[in-house]
């Protein structure tokens, strides 16, 4: 019986070390490579985004140095790659410039404008010659009168009149109080102002006492 006993117990004892035996020859598992480009490059689709060269790189991750100037914040674009002032988006002074047409030249000799005194309540009518002043009486107000278009038009920076007729009326000036310049504002670089019968109030005179609106064109002749 002992002999039966000793037996077994050899052969499980032979069983066990055969197991761990097999268990640690069994080869490792096989590592994934990524194919290299040809030179040794890795493909740009697995590469680091810090080794990406700065075309392929995603542009929330690309330096700002980087970044072609479309995608660069306005704050980091370099002073030479920004847009010239004047265009849109863009702060500056776009001079503009204003054409009468033949149609309309010698037409017009004046305009008739109404000033209003807000503190008297009352309203007069003037009758204005073209590109000349026109001081306003009883005030310290003079008014450079410039040329009428009967159906102003803008294109682009120059402004001039679709036909010679009163459409869309408009006359354009300057402003003197006490011989300083307040309409337009020196500081917005505009040569003239525009006052618009069929719409006073747009780009209109604005001051306390004074209100200067066009009635009408008056024609030569």
């Amino acid at each position: 019986m002992k002999k039966a006993f000793i037996i077994v117990i050899g052969l499980l004892l032979i069983f066990s070390i055969s197991a761990c035996k097999k268990k640690e020859e069994q080869p490792p598992l096989p590592q994934t490579q990524v194919p290299m480009m040809p030179g040794g490059n890795m493909p740009q689709g697995q590469m680091p985004p810090s080794q990406m060269p700065p075309s392929q790189m995603p542009p929330a991750q690309m330096p700002p140095s980087q970044m072609p100037p479309a995608q660069m914040p306005p704050a980091q674009m370099p002073p030479a790659q920004m847009p010239p002032a004047g265009q849109p988006g863009m702060m500056g002074k776009v001079k503009t410039q204003v054409v009468v047409p033949p149609s309309v030249k010698g037409q017009w000799s004046g305009a008739k404008l109404i000033i209003e005194d807000k503190t008297a309540k009352t309203k007069q009518e003037y009758t204005v010659k073209l590109n000349s002043d026109f001081t306003i009486p009883n005030t310290n107000l003079k008014i450079h009168v410039g040329d009428f278009l009967p159906e102003i038009k803008f294109e682009g920076t120059t402004i001039t009149s679709s036909s010679n007729q009163p459409n869309n009326p408009a006359l354009s000036v300057r402003i003197y109080e006490n011989n300083k310049q307040i309409f337009p504002d020196p500081k917005t670089g505009k040569q003239w102002a525009w006052l618009f019968s069929k719409v006073p109030t747009m780009h209109a005179f604005v001051h306390p006492k004074y209100g200067i609106i066009l009635k009408e064109g008056v024609k030569k002749g």
